[in-house]
């Protein structure tokens, strides 16, 4: 059986660009994407924390060390300059592959600046706000 995991995580980076008239997909600071282990062209599935919209693309390479997150087509109409992204990769494993994978986990400051990384989710509890 082969089971489908999260590979790779961008936690709450905010859009810098909404450019409907440019080639699809999302462009991604450079180093963004090596910290979070994502490949140019990979698809990536976008989930906007500010409206709810999800949606399912492409990333491509945005200057490193800019904090571009820019959002391009048609899902231009999905997410505006500000709003608050998690963006995801996934990957297909066996499951003794999936007992020891661990995914990338990648933390943002408003500017788009890594402030932490880590390979755990913490444990969500009752208590938790």
């Amino acid at each position: 059986m082969e089971l489908t995991l999260l590979k790779s995580k961008l936690h709450r980076v905010h859009v810098t660009h909404a450019e409907l008239e440019y080639e699809g997909s999302c462009a991604i600071d450079q180093h963004l994407l090596d910290m979070a282990n994502i490949r140019e062209y990979e698809q990536i599935h976008i989930y906007n924390v500010d409206n709810g919209e999800r949606f399912t693309t492409y990333a491509i390479l945005g200057e490193a060390g800019s904090g571009i997150i820019s959002v391009n087509g048609a899902a231009a109409h999905k997410a505006k300059p500000g709003d608050k992204l998690i963006i995801c990769t996934y990957a297909r494993m066996s499951e003794a592959e999936a007992d020891i994978f661990k995914p990338q986990l990648v933390y943002v400051d408003k500017d788009n600046k890594v402030t932490r990384t880590s390979q755990l989710i913490p444990l969500q509890t009752q208590n938790a706000g």
